[in-house]
């Protein structure tokens, strides 16, 4: 157990900033509020109706700018790091229930910001930029699992990350930026010094802190409490020119998709960023149509639903591979996945085939089947056997193609009596196909 000579921001190799004041290592993790800096937004509570401190204080004089028009291609284009998600100077928010995988992401990502190397898909600078993952959950051996996992799974080797990859955690050298005192919001200006000092002197790029709960120490259903935080993660991305990506957890939500809004407590946070996506595990129903109901991996989506500076995109799909490391550990390592075409191998030979067996079919007073309940008459095993799929493992891919081909009006649905004068819904060629 930390005693109380031992000074916690120690343990945190890239920072160098002075007369920074030790968080106490007991409960409470913090110094009495006359520790701090005193600085007239430290102590201010947005939610009291009385001025803050210094509100009635000399301020300089205000001019409106005129606005000047340039050429639009001498403005500099904005500086992206990662896809069109992380943004220098600005702060991002990945939101996502537990047990997703949203920590084993944002690792292959800081590898793949650190290497240049677009393992996910998305653009990242191919010389590589420095990433800073401080993780405040888990110790420095399960990360390690993870970061060596995701190294081993994406052919990157040691050399590749050499100088461009930090990780910390906080089980080692807790994080704490604000506090709530007896009511008072306060952002603790040493911590941020610290932070400052640190992103500076290592020349990072890229900070990601996962899970922003665990970054402070105000409630989350404050959204006074958390726009102050969230807008002093802000201005430290802006001073120290680095994109800041926040890890967020979402509230309970039944069973449904969440999206950014879903985050737990407070939107605040969500209102200060300027890229936000949600993670969602792929539903039974899903994996299903995929075909990939029997694989154990976890699948989920990546949805951009908040995108004030680019469009949102499409949704992006992960898996999460099971790497051995050799020592009897398996780790999860998030791998891009892209949902299977439907039409993948499936030619119009195939249609125009199943075309001439449908007419054949019905020469012979044996019309196939419209309903998947009929067995082999079903118009499905027919497609099935013509295109090379299993009726069983590839159901919903058969019912795909069914319904995309009567769509275009290849294949149509009828009424056809049969010898018991009972009307059955069926199958029969609609418009003939041709190569």
């Amino acid at each position: 157990m930390m005693t109380d000579q031992e000074d916690p921001f120690a343990g945190l190799t890239p920072i160098r900033a002075p007369n920074v004041v030790p968080l106490r290592p007991d409960d409470d993790r913090f110094p009495p509020p006359e520790a701090y800096a005193q600085d007239d937004t430290a102590h201010w509570v947005p939610d009291h109706h009385e001025e803050p401190p210094g509100a009635t204080s000399p301020v300089p004089a205000l001019h409106p700018t005129a606005f000047v028009w340039r050429d639009p291609k001498t403005i500099p284009p904005r500086p992206w790091v990662y896809g069109r998600h992380m943004l220098r100077k600005q702060v991002s928010v990945t939101v996502a229930p537990g047990g997703v995988g949203k920590s084993s992401l944002t690792l292959v990502e800081a590898i793949c910001l650190a290497s240049g190397r677009a393992i996910l898909g998305e653009w990242v600078d191919p010389k590589g930029v420095r990433a800073w993952v401080y993780n405040l959950e888990d110790p420095r051996d399960e990360l390690d699992r993870r970061v060596i996992g995701a190294m081993m799974h994406h052919g990157i080797l040691p050399e590749d990350l050499e100088g461009n990859l930090y990780l910390d955690t906080g089980r080692e050298r807790p994080l704490c930026t604000a506090v709530d005192i007896r009511g008072e919001v306060t952002i603790i200006r040493p911590e941020m010094e610290a932070l400052a000092a640190a992103l500076t002197e290592r020349g990072i790029d890229v900070l990601i802190v996962d899970p922003f709960v665990s970054s402070h120490r105000v409630s989350e259903n404050s959204s006074g409490a958390i726009d102050l935080v969230a807008k002093e993660w802000a201005r430290l991305a802006d001073r120290c020119n680095c994109a800041i990506e926040l890890v967020h957890h979402t509230r309970k939500t039944g069973g449904a998709d969440a999206t950014t809004e879903d985050g737990r407590g407070s939107t605040a946070l969500l209102g200060a960023a300027r890229s936000g996506r949600v993670l969602n595990k792929m539903q039974d129903e899903d994996r299903a149509k995929a075909g990939v109901q029997d694989d154990p991996a976890t699948y989920f989506g990546i949805d951009r639903d908040k995108a004030n500076l680019a469009p949102a995109g499409a949704r992006q799909w992960i898996r999460m591979a099971s790497v051995d490391l050799g020592q009897g550990d398996h780790v999860g390592v998030a791998e891009t996945w892209k949902w299977p075409d439907v039409f993948d191998g499936v030619t119009v030979r195939h249609l125009i085939d199943t075309q001439k067996e449908v007419a054949r079919r019905w020469d012979t007073g044996n019309p196939p089947r419209f309903s998947d309940q009929a067995g082999a008459e079903w118009i499905g095993a027919l497609i099935g056997e013509i295109c090379g799929l299993d009726v069983d493992e590839d159901k919903p891919r058969i019912k795909a193609v069914l319904k995309s081909w009567m769509a275009s009006g290849s294949l149509v649905k009828a009424t056809w009596t049969d010898a018991t004068r009972r009307p059955r819904p069926v199958i029969e060629v609609g418009e003939w196909a041709f190569e």
